[in-house]
């Protein structure tokens, strides 16, 4: 019943600051204050549940080997649905051409364009060296203060596989840690009521800074891209139910408040409490959750890299560039490794875009386009983002045969009352 009123409160919220944001601009931009202090709560959650939510899932699971498994499997997954929204972000901008027929660029600011070449000149395309080095932490606590998820779940597996070796005296740590991640459950609780106050002040100023007008500028490239994650969406649920053997009615009602705080708030860190606890009462094992999740936030940008093969294209054919199905398949593959190596940069996805069309010669004016809408391109990408992560763990923990379908079924007849 909580989560019930939470989400009614969080649509309302999300009306309330569309209407705030269009008929008084002036006063909506002023609250991003309230977002960044709601964002701000939920990153000082992240890292200690991430922690002891993964350790206590392995050293508790007792299974060592079945880890390596995990793993294997998981960037087995993640590779296969990667490829599966280039595909989809490729064929409806084919069907679609968001970028032809745009004429009107005399709006892009001087100030956009100067952003966007420095963004091209700094990119940077790591190598899968420096990809793999990134991987692991100098310090811990630097990785818990930049949020660095990935490095968290490094640490994290190498501690518990240290309380694995120790065996029973280790037994002190592993109460402390149950103790902290059932803490941190409930602090996630509380922090969710303030979840309104972050989606409404998120939502209005965005809204009023960038005005809802702007929509009429560049309506085709923003239906393009929310049409192709709809269909990406659809798709992905349907076959993972059908192989999963999962009610696919039962799971949205699962992913709906986790999706809602995503797109609200731009920003997978303040749905990721709230979407693993979402996962754990599903039925899937604590172990499986706390790896799959952060690591899908590196490895599995599924919103982030069909939005970058369909800006790919808008900003070729913008210029009346016809690519190549060759040479869209050769920036295809460059892109999906290149965005692993800038996780966690601002505007991560324009700055590859950016960094890509300049090593290739192509002119950067569609990136200054996209600059200008980007926070609302970036509210869909980033909740397929989060919902493509939460399927992955329910898929992992059925072909590692561990998904609890009695406390699943509980848990969805639970959300119907």
């Amino acid at each position: 019943m909580q989560n019930l009123k939470l989400t009614r409160y969080i649509i309302i919220a999300l009306i309330l600051g569309i209407w705030l944001g269009v008929f008084y601009p002036s006063i909506a931009v002023k609250l991003s204050p309230l977002a960044m202090m709601f964002l701000n709560m939920v990153k000082m959650i992240i890292a200690p549940l991430l922690f002891a939510t993964l350790v206590i899932g392995i050293a508790g699971h007792g299974d060592i080997k079945s880890l390596g498994k995990i793993g294997f499997k998981t960037i087995i997954y993640f590779e296969i649905v990667t490829m599966f929204a280039l595909v989809i972000g490729l064929g409806i901008g084919h069907f679609t051409q968001p970028g032809a027929g745009v004429t009107d660029v005399t709006h892009i600011s001087n100030n956009y364009m100067a952003t966007v070449s420095q963004m091209g000149k700094s990119a940077s395309h790591a190598s899968l060296t420096d990809i793999i080095i990134n991987i692991f932490p100098s310090s811990v606590i630097k990785s818990m203060a930049d949020g660095n998820l990935l490095q968290i779940v490094i640490f994290s597996l190498f501690f518990a596989l240290a309380i694995c070796a120790i065996g029973q005296k280790a037994k002190p740590i592993m109460d402390v840690l149950n103790s902290l991640s059932e803490i941190m459950f409930k602090f996630t609780e509380y922090v969710m009521w303030f979840a309104p106050v972050g989606v409404f002040a998120a939502i209005a100023s965005t809204i009023g800074n960038s005005g809802i007008g702007i929509l009429k500028n560049y309506v085709k490239i923003v239906f393009s891209l929310y049409f192709a994650l709809a269909i990406f969406l659809i798709l992905l649920i349907f076959a993972v139910c059908k192989i999963v053997k999962i009610p696919i009615f039962g799971l949205i009602k699962i992913l709906k408040d986790p999706a809602l705080l995503a797109f609200s708030t731009a920003s997978s860190e303040a749905a990721l409490p709230k979407a693993m606890e979402q996962m754990e009462k599903f039925g899937v094992p604590k172990n499986i959750v706390g790896f799959v999740m952060p690591t899908g936030y590196t490895f599995n940008l599924d919103g982030s890299t069909l939005y970058l093969s369909m800006a790919v294209l808008f900003a070729t054919q913008l210029v009346g560039i016809d690519l190549s199905i060759q040479h869209q398949l050769v920036i295809m593959f460059a892109l999906m490794f290149t965005s692993k190596g800038v996780a966690g940069v601002p505007r991560a996805s324009l700055v590859v875009l950016a960094g890509t069309l300049s090593s290739l010669g192509y002119p950067l004016i569609g990136v200054a386009i996209l600059l200008g809408i980007d926070q609302l391109l970036d509210m869909g990408r980033t909740t397929v983002n989060l919902v493509g992560n939460c399927i992955a763990t329910i898929f992992i923990a059925r072909w590692e045969n561990e998904l609890d379908y009695e406390k699943m079924y509980e848990y969805i007849e639970s959300k119907t009352d």
